[in-house]
């Protein structure tokens, strides 16, 4: 299962009771956190959950509001006696960024290692996680990230006996390992069903609507993406600053068929996006207004 909280859902600027923009997962004992804005290690202490399992932090881009608060949260986790190394992916020029950062966190007892995006998209797998990175349409490069949590067939003995498996190979196999006993190779296939339907999250912020959200949104457990604006009079500046509406976010919901739509990214003169939710939702029924601490946890399906 893959715990989900969205830590910060303003854009541009902090307000009470509204940090700036971060998500942050759980899965494993492995944390994954999308942008790191002003306030997110204080957003994690009032959730309640630790910032010293975050082995993944993941940048859309570099515009402070997504990124200003990753100084604070490397030295908190050093002073918490980290000493595993932690990945960092974003968009080129990622490792002169954060370095620039760490002027103000310059020692720190654990390895930062850097991932650069290249090209359109891109595909990671890291201690469970399957992060795909898509290239979004903002006035900077920007990228949005789908999670999946893969889950493989299901074991089936009289299988593993139809074909001769020995049963010291079972429990590798069904780890999805290749096993070689005696000069003989057997493969996950040879005591697995079909993989089965894993768990998907989608997270797009600070872009216009694009096919490529849409096709990496498709059939999301979850799609979390910005909507900065739920006034119809705002359609133009969305338009000119290259972000997103309610509308436009749910009509993307909608074209990926995703199970469940959260808006986020919200500009500072949205104070009650709840009040836009009635006509979103005749676009994209199941559309939730996202606010600071707002989680949930997507499980696998019981009946796979």
């Amino acid at each position: 299962m893959l715990d989900v909280c969205l830590l910060g859902t303003s854009g541009m600027m902090p307000l009470p009771g509204r940090w700036l923009t971060a998500l942050m997962t759980r899965f494993n004992g492995s944390s994954l956190l999308i942008d790191c804005g002003e306030g997110t290690q204080v957003a994690i202490r009032e959730k309640g959950w630790s910032f010293h399992s975050i082995d993944i932090i993941c940048f859309t881009h570099y515009h402070g509001d997504h990124i200003s608060g990753l100084p604070g949260l490397l030295l908190s986790m050093g002073n918490a006696d980290r000493t595993e190394p932690v990945v960092l992916i974003g968009p080129k020029g990622l490792e002169r960024v954060v370095n620039a950062l760490r002027v103000i966190a310059p020692e720190l007892p654990f390895e930062l290692q850097f991932i650069e995006i290249n090209g359109p998209e891109e595909v990671f797998e890291i201690n469970g996680y399957e992060i795909t990175a898509f290239r979004v349409n903002h006035n900077v490069l920007c990228y949005g990230y789908s999670l999946r949590i893969r889950r493989g067939g299901r074991f089936f003995m009289e299988k593993a006996v139809e074909n001769d498996v020995p049963k010291a190979a079972w429990n590798r196999l069904q780890k999805g390992e290749f096993v070689t006993i005696d000069d003989r190779t057997y493969t996950p296939d040879m005591v697995l069903g079909p993989e089965r339907k894993g768990i998907k999250l989608t997270y797009c912020t600070d872009s216009r609507p694009t096919a490529s959200i849409a096709g990496h949104a498709q059939d999301a457990d979850l799609f979390i993406c910005e909507g900065m604006y739920g006034e119809k009079e705002k359609d133009s500046k969305a338009i000119e600053h290259k972000h997103m509406t309610f509308a436009e976010a749910a009509r993307l919901a909608k074209e990926a068929q995703a199970a469940e739509l959260w808006l986020t990214h919200y500009s500072p003169s949205l104070t009650r996006p709840e009040e836009y939710l009635g006509e979103v939702r005749k676009i994209f029924s199941n559309t939730k207004a996202g606010k600071d601490g707002k989680s949930l946890t997507l499980d696998f399906d019981k009946n796979e």
